[in-house]
C-alpha cells in the first residue's frame, strides 16, 4: 500500500471518529439539552466544556495524524542528501 493511500485511510478513519463524537454531541444538544444545562467546574455549564472538548479533541486528533504520518518522508530525505555529499 502505497504511503498516500495509507495516509489518506488513516485521515478519514480520524475524521469518523470525531465525526461520530460531534454528532453524539448535536444530537444531545438537539435532543436532551438538559443534560448539559449542568454546572461543571469552575461553575462553567457543561455545553460550554464538551464544545471546548471537542476543540482540543480536533486539535489533538490533527497533532496525531501529523506525527502518524509525516514520518515517512523527512527520513528519507535525510538519506538522500547524505549520499549527495559523498
Amino acid at each position: 500500500m502505497s504511503t498516500n493511500r495509507r495516509n489518506q485511510r488513516i485521515g478519514l478513519g480520524m475524521f469518523c471518529f470525531y465525526l461520530l463524537l460531534y454528532s453524539g454531541f448535536v444530537l444531545l444538544m438537539a435532543f436532551d439539552a438538559k443534560r448539559l444545562q449542568g454546572l461543571g467546574p469552575a461553575g462553567v455549564n457543561m455545553a460550554v466544556w464538551s464544545g471546548f472538548g471537542l476543540i482540543v479533541l480536533a486539535l489533538v486528533l490533527a497533532l496525531i495524524y501529523g506525527w502518524v504520518c509525516g514520518s515517512d518522508g523527512p527520513a528519507e530525505s535525510a538519506v538522500d542528501s547524505d549520499e549527495d555529499r559523498s
